[in-house]
């Protein structure tokens, strides 16, 4: 009884999904998946149970009197009113009340035809699926069923009719229990793949952020620089203008390849392709680049990470320290590999920006440490624990 429909789960958990910052919405999906209604529709095939309320018509059937008929007509009334609106209802509450209904019901028409026995066993086989407590159910089924047995006795039924509705009550509420403590336990973890998968997507939109940042605000930077530099040197020395241009081009069709491994997976060329490109860059800016180098043993994660927050490093230098001097140092030692990078610009770094903070993240993501010290011109120091 009450199967679910798996399809609109999915459909319901992907609405919900599609605005992962509406945190009320994704509470509300919460809060049905516990009361076991998982964001779907009114299922009208739960009508279709209503085929097992034929054993009501046993007794009418077999005594055939217009007495036996009106009770008949009114209980059957009234149940059908309490199963309609536990099948319709929006809110746990109101499926209670209907069960308590039923069980009421059952109690009051039982003495007129043993049949209404029944009424336990629907109300058993609701249960399950409006809590989703061991507790609750098991209790709810006990009640019942001692109800049903005091009932009997008291009014000195046949055992076997009361005997009989104590047993399908445990059987019926007993398997509908199973089924829907499975259906929930699949509703979550559909809704717990579905929240990892969104996650990725999120954490890969980031890293595709970080790296098109890191990228293109190099590149750009450059390009710009070796335009002005081509500008000014046009009347003068229009053949290095031309060699400046020449390499414009040359570094504008990079981009494009830099931009298309981002966006598969950005892997950098390297810490020294990076350090090359760094003196080039600061070059073109007349910034004074001193390495003072030392081979770094860094595994294909590090050297990547290393090279795009010293590419970002450099950028910032040209875009905002405003510097004549730069220094770059990479040290091993007591464990850990440092790349410091000073330069003896304006300084004065009071907020990180985009990319600041992707650099941060970049290296935070590796265990590492990230420091801005932006008293005496810019210096920022990054350090990985050594493998």
């Amino acid at each position: 009884m009450r199967n679910q429909d798996q399809l609109e789960d999915r459909e319901c958990a992907a609405s919900i999904h599609a605005s992962p910052d509406d945190s009320p919405r994704m509470r509300k999906f919460a809060e049905k998946i516990r009361y076991g209604r998982t964001c779907r529709r009114i299922d009208y095939w739960d009508f279709i149970w209503l085929f097992y309320s034929a054993f009501f018509f046993v007794e009418p059937i077999s005594r055939n009197t217009r007495h036996d008929w009106t009770l008949f007509a009114v209980f059957y009334a009234i149940f059908l009113a309490f199963y309609t609106g536990i099948i319709l209802s929006r809110y746990p509450w109101q499926s209670y009340l209907g069960l308590i209904g039923f069980a009421i019901l059952g109690a009051i028409y039982y003495p007129q035809n043993n049949g209404a026995v029944g009424c336990s066993v629907f109300a058993a086989a609701f249960l399950p699926f409006l809590t989703e407590s061991l507790t609750v159910c098991l209790s709810g089924f006990a009640l019942l069923c001692t109800a049903l047995i005091t009932e009997g006795i008291l009014l000195h039924t046949s055992p076997w009719a009361w005997g009989m509705g104590a047993l399908w009550t445990f059987i019926v509420g007993g398997t509908n229990l199973f089924m829907a403590q499975r259906i929930r336990a699949n509703s979550k973890l559909q809704l717990a793949h579905e929240e990892i998968e969104q996650l990725a997507k999120m954490a890969e939109r980031e890293r595709i952020a970080r790296d098109l940042h890191d990228v293109l605000g190099h590149t750009l930077s450059v390009i710009v620089l070796k335009s002005e530099l081509a500008g000014r040197l046009i009347k003068g020395d229009p053949s290095r203008a031309s060699r400046e241009m020449a390499d414009v081009e040359e570094i504008a069709r990079k981009a494009l390849g830099e931009v298309r491994e981002a966006i598969r997976g950005y892997r950098a060329e390297g810490l020294a392709a990076e350090i090359r490109r760094a003196h080039s860059t600061l070059d073109a800016a007349g910034v004074t680049l001193i390495c003072e180098e030392n081979p770094l043993v860094l595994n294909p994660t590090e050297e990547t990470v290393i090279s795009l927050v010293l590419r970002e490093a450099i950028t910032n230098v040209v875009r905002h320290a405003q510097a004549s001097r730069c220094v770059m140092r990479f040290v091993t030692q007591n464990g850990k590999t440092s790349l410091v990078v000073e330069d003896d610009g304006r300084g004065g770094v009071r907020e990180e920006g985009s990319g600041l903070r992707g650099m941060r993240e970049r290296i935070e993501a590796l265990g590492g440490r990230f420091a801005v010290d932006g008293t005496r011109g810019t210096r920022l120091t990054i350090e990985l624990p050594t493998n």
